[in-house]
């Protein structure tokens, strides 16, 4: 891990603090181009409409692949405050973004969100949905997942 990746990771931490303000689930996701310019951060989406389609990630593949050239997504990486889960690593794969960075694993996730009704976490690890495709895209994590997993603590006994 780089130090360029470290901050971009906990800059992603502090919009999954901005989602906890505006009453949404902590998690956050920013994507930065190679040469580190931030294109898109995107916060959980969940309130006020209970769309559980609406992670960080998948909002902002969506607007990355509409704004954004294929050659730029490619180079890009997204860093997410915690492992995109099937849904996420699907869009972001069809996005074409290249490489990811996040913190928290979905499998430790699962342990802090148990079967909660607003995030029955897949424990599906997004190298697998990856590995399935025919593009390559680059992962890397979990890193500082200390850090990332405190973002959840007290979050999900609600």
């Amino acid at each position: 891990m780089s130090g360029r990746d470290e901050e971009f990771l906990r800059r992603s931490f502090d919009v999954a603090r901005r989602a906890v303000t505006h009453g949404n689930h902590p998690f956050g996701a920013i994507l930065v181009d190679q040469s580190g310019n931030v294109l898109i951060e995107a916060e959980n989406a969940y309130m006020p409409e209970h769309d559980g389609t609406a992670h960080a990630e998948r909002l902002l593949a969506t607007q990355a692949c509409t704004t954004l050239s294929a050659e730029v997504l490619k180079t890009s990486t997204l860093y997410s405050s915690a492992e995109p889960c099937a849904m996420c690593a699907g869009a972001m794969y069809w996005a074409g973004i290249g490489r990811l960075v996040y913190g928290l694993s979905e499998h430790r996730l699962r342990q802090f969100t148990g079967n909660h009704p607003e995030n029955p976490t897949l424990d599906l690890p997004c190298r697998e949905v990856f590995d399935s495709g025919q593009r390559a895209t680059e992962v890397i994590g979990p890193l500082l997942e200390d850090e990332a997993a405190a973002l959840h603590t007290g979050i999900w006994d609600k």
